[in-house]
């Protein structure tokens, strides 16, 4: 199972606010089409979004006729609205920028070969991309035991990814070497990633889940029913600060407090450098409606109540019992770690 698909040159998504009730696809038309399907969720996860957006570029361009002036500003607008769509995964900048890299560096040759070009590297980032996720599945299943119960929040498995995922690969990974597996999937409110994505993944797979609402992650850890916490990631800071979906932070700090291990899954193209700590990440503030009403339908708060909706939170890294990477299991010190880890690959 995959969330998009390339085929025929031409690119389909599945509308994952339709889920779990409809697996409904949807065919991207260009540029329009793919800013809509990533602002409104319908494309979602750090990694995905920034390989459906190299896939956009090239499908907006593809059947347009224009000179190579015109084609050289309107890519580079391109580029840059997608970039604003989501501010706080990295991921997505990160492709775009390896495309602008791309054509930029071979800006002699013609419209066509530009073209070609795009779609070559939006394939490449593809393909790294699953690579990505079974490298992490390998280096994280070594701290999963036979009989672990998991917690995870938000989604991060083939949903938000072009393969297996990055928290959830490593929990797939682990439920296929023990087959003993189970996991507690929060929910995420306010738009129940959890519930309605992860939930629906992992029983596919045929994984143990039980779905539980945010607010019981504490009691569950204090009758000892969590023995690790694995979660992905938007964008790590060069100190090893994570942004992740809302509540992750929440989650961090309660598996301190009961000696719990929390491990951040995800690969290099989600670590900043440039930033010096999380305090630095851009947090994306989202639509009001989303908190006052359940799954933007029945409303469940007074619209005269005032809403504030971050989209994510970020967890300091003295939090953190590590980081899995495609590179490997970073420990702390992480500012010093990474460096070493992933400093050389980006």
């Amino acid at each position: 199972m995959r969330a998009i698909k390339f085929k025929n040159k031409q690119l389909f998504y599945i509308d994952q606010t339709k889920l779990p009730l409809k697996e409904l696809w949807r065919k991207c038309k260009g540029l329009n089409s793919g800013y809509k399907a990533i602002k409104e969720l319908q494309v979602r996860g750090a990694p995905l979004i920034g390989v459906f957006a190299a896939y956009c570029i090239y499908v907006h361009f593809k059947n347009k006729s224009l000179t190579k002036k015109k084609f050289l500003s309107d890519f580079g607008k391109a580029c840059k609205r997608l970039k604003s769509c989501r501010p706080t995964a990295v991921n997505l900048a990160w492709a775009l920028e390896r495309l602008e890299k791309a054509v930029l560096g071979n800006k002699n040759k013609s419209v066509s070969q530009l073209k070609e070009i795009i779609l070559k590297e939006a394939q490449a980032i593809n393909l790294e991309d699953v690579l990505l996720c079974e490298r992490m599945a390998n280096q994280g299943v070594e701290l999963i035991r036979g009989g672990d119960r998991i917690l995870t929040h938000c989604n991060a498995g083939f949903l938000a990814t072009s393969g297996d995922g990055t928290a959830l690969a490593v929990i797939y990974k682990a439920h296929e070497l023990y087959g003993d597996i189970r996991v507690y999937a929060d929910e995420t409110r306010p738009l129940l990633q959890g519930s309605r994505l992860s939930a629906w993944e992992l029983t596919k797979r045929g994984v143990p889940t039980t779905v539980i609402c945010d607010n019981m992650a504490a009691i569950l850890m204090e009758q000892g029913k969590i023995d690790k916490i694995f979660v992905g990631a938007d964008r790590i800071a060069a100190n090893g600060d994570t942004a992740n979906k809302i509540g992750t932070f929440g989650l961090a700090i309660l598996a301190k407090y009961h000696k719990i291990p929390f491990y951040v899954v995800a690969p290099f193209s989600t670590f900043d450098l440039s930033l010096a700590s999380g305090k630095l990440i851009p947090i994306e503030e989202r639509n009001k409606d989303e908190i006052r009403k359940l799954v933007n339908k029945i409303e469940i708060a007074p619209r005269k109540a005032k809403v504030y909706n971050p989209a994510f939170d970020v967890t300091p890294n003295k939090l953190i019992t590590a980081i899995v990477s495609d590179k490997g299991v970073i420990k702390p010190p992480f500012g010093k770690n990474i460096r070493k880890t992933i400093g050389q690959l980006v």
